[in-house]
């Protein structure tokens, strides 16, 4: 039995509109002053750096996250609503646990910004996007972020997709909140499949416009496109615990956060979200496929890798996720 949330496309036209309308305020502030990303930072296999660069001639400051040895690709990570990269430093960081290199622009993203995400994506394709402390700029590339920061690299996929960039390996998204050309963003990125998209969702809410990127993932047509994480446990068959918008930020949010998200995130989530997509990154990455972490047909959980189904149909429960619609 295939465990999803369905929904009609259009019968929700009117809420999401009205619920745009409370995102608003939210959306058009200006990026969170988190604190400086690379304060403190811990790892045994990776290094954080914020340097200012010029992207199209104007000054940006961004977060870079190295591996200990030679990157195997460069994968953006593009932060949310009014959040900063500091708020996905523990994401990125997992991603560049598993041999990536990662950066994040902090900008504003109301609407997914497609003047800069057009002009970054022109940028990555000549290859004049310089990594600071002299490291070598990968030759693959994947494209990520949550929120409007995942509609933003809906954009700069597209571009690279347009411009021919041989070595462009797949999306992977974190509760996308998607804005006009979502759905062509993501059909360019495809190419009728030679490339995976894939996302980790939340439940509906006001600020994920009630799962508005669905729609595009299932016109994609793939076998498998990602999960929507809906419960963390069960206490006497009650479900409890639930998922949250800024799951992907875990400890690295804050009050703005949660305010707008009208939710915390959950360690839970944020752990398995996090084991999802670092995962999936180095796969793309590398070239390799970790059987555990994907399902081959989204129709039968009996396809879904043994981690998938941790969540997806623990033995003896009920599940604590779905699958996201790819019909």
């Amino acid at each position: 039995m295939k465990v999803t949330i369905r929904r009609p496309r259009r019968v929700l036209a009117a809420v999401i509109a009205a619920a745009a309308a409370l995102v608003a305020p939210l959306v058009a502030a200006p990026p969170a002053l988190a604190a400086v990303t690379c304060n403190n930072y811990s790892s045994s296999t990776s290094t954080c750096v914020n340097e200012s660069i010029s992207i199209g001639g104007t000054s940006y400051s961004t977060d870079w996250y190295f591996p200990n040895g030679t990157a195997t690709a460069l994968m953006l990570v593009e932060h949310g609503f009014s959040r900063g990269c500091g708020n996905l430093r523990g994401t990125s960081k997992s991603i560049a646990e598993q041999g990536l290199m990662v950066v994040c622009v902090n900008a504003d993203m109301t609407g997914g910004n497609a003047a800069l995400a057009d002009t970054l994506g022109a940028a990555l394709s000549a290859r004049t996007l310089t990594p600071p402390n002299g490291k070598a700029l990968p030759q693959k590339y994947i494209v990520g972020g949550h929120s409007a920061g995942g509609h933003f690299a809906s954009a700069v996929g597209a571009k690279l997709n347009a411009d021919g960039y041989a070595n462009f390996k797949g999306a992977i998204l974190f509760d996308p909140v998607a804005s006009d050309g979502f759905t062509a963003n993501l059909q360019a990125i495809s190419q009728n499949g030679a490339r995976p998209v894939l996302a980790v969702a939340a439940r509906p809410s006001v600020i994920n416009l009630f799962n508005n990127s669905f729609g595009a993932l299932a016109d994609l047509g793939a076998d498998f496109v990602g999960i929507q994480l809906v419960w963390t446990k069960y206490v006497l068959g009650s479900p409890s615990g639930g998922s949250c918008h800024i799951d992907v930020e875990g400890e690295n949010t804050d009050v703005i956060g949660v305010a707008g998200a009208l939710c915390s995130p959950n360690s839970t989530q944020t752990a398995r979200l996090r084991g999802m997509a670092s995962t999936w990154a180095k796969d793309l990455a590398t070239g390799s496929y970790t059987a555990t972490h994907y399902c081959t047909d989204s129709d039968d959980l009996s396809t879904c890798g043994s981690y998938v189904n941790t969540f997806l149909a623990p033995s003896g429960s009920l599940p604590y996720a779905a699958v996201i619609p790819n019909s």
